[in-house]
This record gives C-alpha cells, structure tokens and sequence, in this order.
C-alpha cells in the first residue's frame, strides 16, 4: 500500500523551494511567460512526462500509466495579482506592484510535487494523468477556457483541483458536492445627464443625484427581491465623477460585480440591473445604460465525484483534519473545466498566525503557512490514485 503521508512530507521542502521561487518572481495573467518556461523544465527533469503549451503561458503535463485506464486532470492556477507586497519576507516579490497574493504560487508548487510523486509510480498505475498549469485565473475571461478550446483536455473522465485558504487553519480540507464557488460577473454603468454649475443644479440634470438613487435601487435587488434563503451579492465598488466642487459634471460611470449559484437568479438579476439603471436614469430626464459580463460560471462540484475525494481526502489525512466550510461568493473559472468532465475543487486551510497567515486573500500581507501544501500534496496524491483505480 502506497504511504500518502509519507510521500507528501518527503515532497514539502521541494514544494517550499518552488514556491518561494515563484512568491519571488510573480507574473500577471497572460503575461506567465517565464513563470511557464520553469515550469516546463522542472516537468522535464522529473522524466516520463509528456510536457505541451497548449497557449503560450500554460503548461500541460501527460503521464501515461502501465496500463489503460481512467484519464484524469489536474490543475493548478499560476497567475499573480497587480498588488505591491508588503509582507517583509524573505521572498517577497521581486517585481514591483505584482504579487502572489492568492496562494497560486503555492498551488504550482502542490501540482509539481503530486506530478513528480506520480511519475515514480508510473509503470504501476492504469490510466493517464494531465497535469495542468492553468494561466489567468485571475483575469476574466480566464485561462480555462482557451485551454479547453485548445482540445488538451478532450477525453478526461475528472477534473480535480484544490485551493490554499488563508481563511481556516492550516491542514484542514473541506470537500463538498453541488454549489461550492459562485457565478462572478462584472458590470459597467453610465449615466448621462446635463451638466452645469453647481450653484444652479435646476439648469442641469444631475447624473450624480440620479446616480445615488439608482445604487441604492440596485441594493434593493438583494435584500427586497431575492429569497432570502438562496445567495447573490450586488456590490458596486467604483464610481467615477466629476473635477471642480463648483461644477455639475455631464455624465457618471460607476460598476462593481454580481455573484449568484444559481443561474435563473443570475439572469433575473441581470434583467432587473437594466430596468434599474435605464429605468430611474428615464425619469429624471437622463440616460442610463449598463453592460454586464458573466466572467465566471459558479463552480459546482459534481456530487458523486466530490463524495468520492471526500474518501480519499478522509483516507489521506484522517477524519480531524476534516472541516466543512459552506459555499462563498468568490468566483473560479475552474467552473469551465465542466464542460469537458465532471469536477470537484476542495479547499485546503493555510491559516496560521504565528506564521503570519491570516491575512485574507488579495491583501498585500497574504501569506500561506507553507506546511498546509504537505496536506495538499497527500489530498491530491491519494484522490488521483483512487480516481485511476476506480
């Protein structure tokens, strides 16, 4: 019987190294051409693999088991963030005002650790393994999605990944089937009025005035139109005005982003952000209108596949390492992968703050307790090897 949890701590101080190296050089989605070429050379160095760039900043990796079987993915983020780091570590960004403040780094370093594991095991495993190196997850429209396009995925019978979670402690894993990530979309408003002085607002249309009732209409969605026992978020996070405290600008621009599960909801949601922003900008004379772009699909687990690397995860680390979060609102275009296979993404806790992780996700103090990647690994391993044996 293969020894999980003695392969996962005999891979960390590698997956350290790694990360620490990729904490140091972060790159932008799209932009993850160097971040990808030492990808590709490590996959090389481990022998046995297949290694493609199915789009200039991704790397995928096929094994090939000793035998026919299952085919399996598994993917890992790569991108960074367009933060300036302050965290003071040793291996803090090197590249000023980007950042890996989402733990992707630490997800490379996980998928490059599993792969290696595997591939010293490959004359006994059936099967096939894709290791995938996903760019721009970060970014919408995503990576994901060229990636499938490119057809090197076509043919998978799971696809799994895994998260690093600053938000609950290090070493707990948390596995679910159904709703687990939420639809992300993003929206563009403007509002045009008529300008003028600001001592003589009845000469004008205030785009700003018609602006404030129309945010505040927008959060009547939520609180007055939705079941209050299912989920959606409308936020608007910008909104852009004006020079001179003595003037009435000529128009308004503001937007934010919508998150939902379910997809009848977010498409009623859409409907009434448009009767909103066209609707109240109409009767006060102005023009309103709103573009809306549903980035990201919510990523919904498949419910027998998830139940299955709950086993795994269970047979990995043991049932005290195991915690159920419930869904959050945070979106992943790792939903794309679900149009080529059955999915499930489960989170590992890198909460730790003795080490000083507990900043949350995207803040320029994120940081990851480096021993949650050994859970990881060992999560990965055994659901990948359960997967091919199933």
């Amino acid at each position: 019987m293969t020894d999980i949890r003695a392969i996962a701590a005999a891979a960390l101080p590698d997956a350290v190294a790694w990360r620490r190296h990729l904490h140091a050089n972060p790159e932008l989605s799209f932009q993850e051409h160097e971040t990808a070429r030492w990808i590709h050379e490590r996959l090389d160095g481990f022998g046995g693999l297949s290694v493609s760039r199915p789009t200039p900043t991704s790397v995928v990796a096929t094994l090939k088991g000793g035998r026919p079987g299952r085919t399996i993915g598994l993917r890992a983020d790569i991108d960074a963030l367009p933060i300036v780091e302050a965290t003071g570590l040793e291996f803090a960004s090197t590249r000023e005002g980007v950042m890996h403040a989402c733990g992707h780094d630490g997800h490379t370093a996980v998928l490059l650790s599993v792969a290696r594991a595997l591939t010293g095991m490959r004359a006994e495993l059936p099967g096939e393994v894709r290791f995938v190196f996903q760019h721009a997850e970060e970014l919408p429209p995503g990576g994901a999605r060229e990636i499938v396009a490119t057809g090197a995925l076509d043919g998978l019978d799971a696809m799994l990944g895994c998260h690093l979670m600053s938000t609950f402690d290090a070493g707990k894993v948390s596995v679910s089937g159904g709703p687990v990530m939420a639809a992300a979309d993003f929206f563009d408003a403007t509002v045009e009025g008529v300008g003028g002085h600001g001592a003589f607002p009845h000469q004008t249309i205030d785009p700003i005035a018609i602006t404030a009732q129309i945010i505040s209409s927008l959060q009547q969605i939520v609180s007055r139109t939705v079941d209050p026992l299912e989920s959606a978020v409308v936020t608007v996070t910008r909104i852009n005005a004006g020079s001179a405290d003595n003037v009435i600008p000529p128009s308004v621009n503001f937007g934010g982003t919508v998150r939902s599960f379910d997809q009848a909801l977010r498409e009623s949601i859409h409907e009434r952000m448009h009767r909103i922003v066209e609707g109240v900008a109409a009767a006060h004379g102005a023009r309103g209108s709103i573009t809306i772009d549903p980035a990201f699909d919510a990523v919904i687990n498949d419910v027998a596949l998830a139940a299955q690397v709950e086993e795994s995860a269970l047979r990995a680390v043991g049932e005290a390492q195991f915690q159920r979060i419930p869904p959050m609102m945070g979106g992943e275009d790792f939903s794309i992968y679900a149009r080529v296979a059955p999915i499930t993404y489960w989170f590992v806790g890198a909460r730790n703050p003795e080490k000083g992780a507990e900043w949350p996700h995207h803040h320029p103090h994120f940081t990851v307790d480096e021993q949650a990647m050994e859970t990881a690994i060992a999560v990965m391993t055994q659901a990948v090897l359960d997967q091919l044996s199933a």
